[in-house]
């Protein structure tokens, strides 16, 4: 895919799926099928402990469902797996490597984001060549123990100062805050457990998509 289809798409996102590869309640072709039916948009590899033939595996399976539903498949942490898997991008937080060293490695033809959790790292994150940007944890959640919530705050000030880069909340996002994330002025989430723990996958993929205003 060309780097100007991507944008386009990521423009066009507004749900995103950041999943394990071994997901606790569902398999994970079942998981990221389900919730691509349910209206995902982008889909996120992200898992830190397993053997890179065994992230990349995954990442085969995620790939070929985004490209059945016209989805965008990152994935978290490495630039190099990321290639290797043929991902539409790759996403680092701030402790990993520095978005322009990232850039240098995938060159422009994929897509990078940056975690930020303050107003200065995002300030800093505008001046940087991502793409995309995510702005959390809005809630405390156990997939980042030990970080504080950023809260609604941020996200208030991010619809204030980001509205010229794709960004998405993140952080505890579930069917019951999601009301409150969009009132603060989001139009774009991303979640894991709210899908990814969902006895139902697709339909709570629906019923996030419908809460932002998308169908």
């Amino acid at each position: 895919m060309r780097a100007s289809e991507r944008r386009k798409r990521l423009e066009a996102a507004h749900l995103y799926l950041i999943c394990p590869t071994k997901p606790r309640k569902h398999d994970l072709a079942t998981l990221v099928e389900a919730a691509l039916r349910g209206g995902v948009d982008m889909v996120q590899v992200r898992e830190k402990s397993l053997p890179d033939e065994e992230v990349l595996a995954a990442a085969e399976v995620c790939r070929q469902l985004c490209q059945r539903f016209g989805a965008l498949l990152w994935i978290n942490d490495r630039p190099d797996l990321a290639l290797a898997a043929g991902a539409d991008g790759v996403h680092v937080g701030q402790d990993d490597l520095p978005p322009r060293e990232v850039r240098r490695i995938v060159g422009n033809d994929l897509l990078v984001g940056l975690s930020t959790h303050s107003p200065q790292q995002l300030e800093r994150a505008l001046r940087e060549p991502v793409d995309e940007i995510s702005v959390g944890p809005v809630f405390a959640t156990p997939t980042k123990p030990g970080r504080p919530a950023a809260g609604l705050a941020y996200v208030r000030h991010a619809a204030r100062h980001a509205s010229g880069r794709p960004w998405f909340a993140i952080g505890g996002i579930d069917r019951a805050s999601v009301h409150s994330v969009v009132a603060a002025g989001a139009r774009r989430i991303a979640v894991v457990r709210a899908i990814c723990d969902a006895d139902d996958p697709e339909r709570a993929a629906s019923e996030l998509r419908s809460a932002l205003g998308r169908r």
